[in-house]
């Protein structure tokens, strides 16, 4: 008669129909695979974790407390919570977003342009916008012309200074006329020294005027070109939702307009943030420039008119009250005058 095969010890383990061990023999189970361990490892300290019972993969004995109570886990693939990024799709990621944004602002100034696409216009803001922009082509031109001012005065100052000089050097030589020489000498050098104050208080106009025109004005309208780029895009992608919104809807079209949405809310937000940002700067410009103004003006009139009424005193004073201070030429520093 043939001998019988020995059983697989797993095919003695009952199993229920999702594959998990009847409670009845795990008790069985633990107590004989205890007995199978060699002395000093107790069951409680091991863990069993296997593959299955059609696994070609052995199973492995893990050490460390056993869960006790816990239900088995089901083995499967391990995922990596985070994946490595490539440094070159990011950039090419990049590229194509800023090649796209650029089709769609270019398309949108040219509709403009051509009188077919709508733009978003704030009439208020857009006219405060345009009087800045005229405001300042009008001080450039005042500005150059005090500047003009500045150097001829300068010019003239400088000739005034050698004539005097001149007429006294004459005035030693010229015993019969050394009268006549010596007061034109000093008149010459009078006019010569108010020369010089007035000078200084055009320059000080020049530098502040020239502070409030290509600095302060200069930054605000750097903050008014952020919100027209940022005006040109959100009309942009607010067109293309509108289009998309126009066609029809179906599973295709429905996750584009969602995107379109989205991107359309984005740069509605930062359109609505520069509009904010440009009606703060234009208040407070306005502030500054009438203060700014105000002051320089006096001090312009007050110093011309002290200068050509022959009111020494007067224009020295005014020179106090706007704490303009005048450097006196060294011996070896250049002349005062020259710096404009």
């Amino acid at each position: 008669m043939a001998q019988e095969s020995p059983k697989n010890s797993a095919a003695e383990i009952p199993v229920t129909s999702n594959g998990q061990l009847e409670d009845s023999h795990e008790h069985s189970f633990n107590r004989d695979l205890k007995r199978s361990l060699p002395v000093g490892l107790g069951l409680s300290e091991t863990k069993i974790t296997s593959h299955g019972f059609d696994s070609t993969k052995e199973g492995v004995v893990e050490a460390g407390p056993f869960p006790g109570g816990r239900a088995q886990q089901k083995s499967g693939p391990v995922v990596l919570a985070d994946e490595v990024k490539n440094p070159a799709m990011e950039k090419l990621e990049l590229v194509r977003k800023w090649s796209l944004n650029t089709y769609k602002c270019t398309r949108q100034i040219i509709s403009e342009k051509l009188g077919r696409g709508s733009r978003t216009v704030d009439l208020e803001l857009e006219a405060q916008i345009d009087i800045l922009r005229d405001n300042k082509k009008k001080y450039e031109n005042i500005l150059k012309l005090a500047q003009t001012l500045s150097t001829q005065l300068f010019q003239m100052v400088h000739t005034q200074r050698q004539l005097g000089d001149a007429f006294a050097d004459l005035s030693l030589k010229s015993l019969e006329l050394h009268e006549e020489f010596g007061y034109n000498a000093d008149t010459q050098k009078l006019l010569a020294k108010n020369g010089e104050t007035l000078l200084g208080a055009i320059n000080f106009f020049i530098a502040n005027v020239n502070t409030l025109v290509n600095k302060t004005i200069e930054d605000t309208l750097l903050t008014v070109k952020q919100y027209e780029s940022a005006r040109i895009e959100y009309d942009a992608y607010r067109t293309d939702l509108e289009e998309l919104n126009l066609g029809p809807r179906d599973a295709n079209t429905l996750p584009k307009i969602e995107q379109s949405q989205q991107l359309f809310q984005v740069h509605k937000e930062k359109y609505d943030k520069m509009r904010n940002d440009v009606s703060i700067k234009l208040k407070f410009l306005e502030e500054n420039k009438v203060k700014v103004l105000h002051n320089q003006l006096v001090l312009f009139h007050n110093a011309i008119a002290a200068y050509f009424a022959g009111n020494q005193k007067q224009l020295e004073q005014t020179l106090k009250q706007f704490h303009i201070k005048l450097k006196t030429p060294g011996a070896d520093a250049p002349s005062w005058l020259e710096e404009q």
